[in-house]
């Protein structure tokens, strides 16, 4: 039988970022570091850095989003950032998209022990452009920019923003991804610094604003780069309806 993780304890900006709620996310730390690796979402050198690299580093991207916003985590995997929200953020309105089946089971798993109010959907991106729409779209390592966006951002309505976590790569994948960025309806790009009063080294978010609605899509840009080849039948938490408040049913 594994031994029992030892996952590191809290450092102080976890009770700034989370507060009442930081032993949801010490919960959710110790599900990273057990099944979350076993399942594959992170590897096992991962766990002494969990707070840091990770959580936090995802949690604070809640400074990009206003109150009691409705918000789609595309490619969700480890419910990062997704699930981090969520526990910071119960005011928000969390849906995570994720295509893999596996990945789907183990996110209703932590959601339904740790109680919290989220839909989990088993689905690529691109096949609910026409179903849901979001205030917000997050998502983090999924695929550089130019591609992310467009997936993400027919998931949004005009005056929505696409929140993307970014790295150093931030401005090259914005200068390369600008013409689909137009063409999509997005507005400028720019990148943005979460959780500089709390982060020794801030989370990095590239941030696009939906200004209009965008040009149509030709075939073949978004059906065969999904994230995963998993299909994409619907899968949704069972403690919510199943129809969520932000999503949209496409006309017969």
């Amino acid at each position: 039988m594994s031994p029992t993780p030892v996952v590191p304890d809290p450092p102080p900006a976890a009770r700034v970022v989370f507060g009442e709620r930081v032993e949801l996310a010490v919960r959710f730390a110790r599900y990273l570091a057990d099944t979350g690796i076993t399942h594959g979402l992170i590897g096992p050198r991962e766990v002494p850095r969990l707070w840091d690299r990770h959580i936090l580093n995802c949690a604070v991207v809640a400074d990009e989003i206003e109150s009691g916003a409705s918000v789609i985590d595309v490619g969700s995997g480890a419910g990062l950032p997704g699930l981090a929200l969520a526990i910071a953020r119960p005011d928000l309105m969390m849906t995570l998209i994720e295509p893999m089946e596996r990945r789907t089971a183990w996110l209703d798993m932590v959601t339904a022990d740790i109680g919290l109010d989220v839909t989990v959907v088993r689905a690529r991106a691109e096949e609910m452009h026409s179903r849901m729409t979001a205030d917000v779209v997050t998502a983090r390592a999924v695929a550089p920019l130019d591609r992310l966006a467009r997936w993400c951002l027919p998931l949004l309505p005009v005056g929505g923003r696409l929140v993307a976590m970014k790295g150093s790569s931030a401005e090259r994948e914005i200068s390369e991804a600008t013409a689909t960025l137009q063409r999509l309806g997005g507005g400028k790009a720019r990148i943005r610094l979460c959780g500089s009063l709390v982060l020794d080294d801030p989370t990095t978010v590239v941030v696009v604003d939906k200004v209009r609605e965008g040009l149509p899509q030709g075939r073949g840009k978004t059906g065969t780069s999904s994230p995963s080849r998993a299909n994409g039948s619907g899968h949704r938490n069972k403690r919510r309806s199943r129809t969520s408040p932000q999503e949209r049913t496409a006309p017969d």
